[in-house]
């Protein structure tokens, strides 16, 4: 029998990410004590203003209508006015509403990257970086980085990767997996570096406004300029504002990329929906406390999570700076029996951390370095402490 798929989706791997969680929910469903550590969302409800635009924007006509490929007028603006506040320079005109910061992702790649074009990705990497590269019929080229550099790579490995065919740099801090924060001199090096080399840049910021003290965010088109013309930044309300199932992202970019990413939304999506929308309106233009609750939040899940790993014997976790993820090294538990099974990989450990401990954790195979786990604290503290208590008891 002939293949049914054709040859670029036969060919994507599934998310690791949302398969552990899709697992880990079909586990609690059906009665067992499962705590997912998978999850890449917050654990926060959306703001109750942002609900209650939402609830205002579904009973207006207007909304029931589409409305421009790019979005909302009044959105692009915002979003607009936001990157100018922060230091990236924006009109509407740069602006492009997605659905989700996965949509920006796939817009970018599609608009930017031709068959052979190589784009450099560092690992750890968000499972979908490689894949969307490979759907447009790109190369990546993974940059690899580890805890021994606060998982952070440098000038002199980004250009050791370049090679005539490099036509993008895949650039991400705070970075999922690993929570990482490159510091403003280590971004403008790396700036520097792909304004001289003619690089596009493709800059993550998904996570800005969840760093933590003493670390700070800089956008690498603030800190170098000159890129702003080669550069397309990707953001959303997800993370900020805990609305993953919202599905509103945005990309900003210079005006040629984002009527090309537009005339592709309008033949793939179209709009984002319009009640989404008018609720990412109110999450950008209202109160901004959330941000500081859940940030607040995240530094002591963040601090419990880290000392709690790091008693285990075996495992190395550093201590992240953004996001909501750790990302230990359980490379010293490798080639011990635990639940009864030999663990030969992290892949492994994770299969039976949940078949044994009720515990779902998702392998550093899914994100490019074998050997690590990726953990999210964007659950409650009690769920966060009975997890991991769970885990030390199936590594004694």
């Amino acid at each position: 029998m002939s293949q049914v798929l054709s040859d670029r989706v036969a060919g994507i791997a599934e998310s690791a990410t949302l398969a552990v969680d899709a697992k880990a929910k079909a586990l609690k469903a059906a009665g067992e004590p499962v705590i997912g550590f998978g999850a890449g969302e917050p654990d926060f409800p959306t703001p109750a203003h942002v609900v209650e635009a939402a609830r205002e924007a579904a009973s207006s006509a207007a909304n029931h209508r589409y409305t421009p490929a790019a979005g909302l007028p009044e959105l692009r603006e915002a979003v607009a006015a936001r990157s100018s506040a922060r230091g990236v320079p924006a009109g509407a005109a740069n602006v492009i509403i997605t659905n989700g910061g996965k949509q920006a992702i796939f817009n970018a790649i599609a608009t930017l990257i031709n068959p052979g074009d190589e784009v450099l990705i560092q690992a750890p990497y968000w499972v979908t970086y490689p894949e969307v590269v490979r759907i447009f019929g790109g190369v990546p080229v993974i940059v690899a980085s580890d805890e021994s550099t606060g998982y952070k790579v440098t000038v002199e490995e980004l250009e050791k990767a370049r090679t005539p065919k490099t036509k993008m740099l895949l650039f991400v801090s705070p970075s999922n997996p690993t929570g990482a924060v490159y510091d403003a001199d280590e971004i403008k090096a790396i700036g520097q570096w792909a304004h001289e080399r003619g690089l596009w840049v493709l800059s993550d910021d998904i996570y800005q406004d969840l760093v933590f003290a003493p670390a700070t965010f800089s956008s690498i088109v603030e800190l170098v300029p000159e890129l702003a013309e080669r550069t397309v930044v990707v953001d959303g309300v997800a993370k900020s504002y805990a609305m993953t199932g919202w599905r509103v992202g945005w990309m900003i970019g210079p005006k040629e990329v984002i009527a090309g990413a537009t005339n592709l939304q309008s033949h793939m999506t179209s709009n984002v929906a319009n009640v989404s929308q008018r609720a990412a309106l109110a999450a950008l233009t209202g109160p901004q406390g959330v941000l500081d609750e859940m940030r607040a939040a995240f530094v002591r899940r963040r601090d419990v999570m880290v000392k709690m790993l790091n008693a285990i014997d075996g495992v190395t976790t550093p201590t992240p700076q953004g996001a909501f993820y750790v990302y230990p090294s359980i490379k010293g538990l490798l080639g011990r029996e635990l639940g009864g099974q030999l663990i030969d990989s992290s892949a492994k450990f994770a299969d039976v951390a949940l078949d044994v401990s009720k515990v779902a954790v998702v392998p550093g195979e899914a994100f490019g370095t074998p050997g690590y786990l990726r953990l999210s604290y964007a659950l409650s503290d009690a769920d966060l402490i009975e997890g991991i208590t769970r885990l030390q008891t199936l590594t004694r």
